[in-house]
């Protein structure tokens, strides 16, 4: 079971919430791509642990993780209509390992904030 966190965002905290986030998408995708996929497909793995993201966002950022050499992609042609899937890069693969390594540490530092409050 998955959890998604759910804001109220009319205090404007909106913002703040989603600078979080974006990082945390980037993390997803190059992670989940070690496994090759289709945007839809990742679209859905995303929603399914809890990172709900639309196309207009996805799509973008794909691309740009493409141009940056943290993705690649091939056109898949054995069905009637082509896809794009992508896969993580050997730099992606790095990326994804520092990325993963600084959210723990980060989460660690944010857990002490709540002890030093106790």
């Amino acid at each position: 079971m998955t959890h998604s966190i759910v804001v109220d965002m009319s205090d404007g905290s909106d913002l703040h919430l989603q600078e979080l986030r974006r990082g945390t998408v980037v993390l997803a995708c190059v992670t989940l791509l070690r496994r090759p996929g289709y945007g839809y497909g990742l679209l859905e793995q995303l929603a399914d642990r809890g990172f709900a993201t639309d196309a207009n966002t996805l799509y973008p950022l794909l691309r740009r993780l493409e141009k940056q050499g943290f993705l690649r992609s091939e056109w898949d042609t054995a069905e009637s209509r082509p896809r794009k899937f992508y896969r993580t890069s050997d730099e992606g693969m790095r990326l994804a390992e520092d990325m993963t390594r600084e959210w723990r540490a980060l989460s660690r530092a944010i857990g002490s904030l709540d002890q030093e409050g106790t």
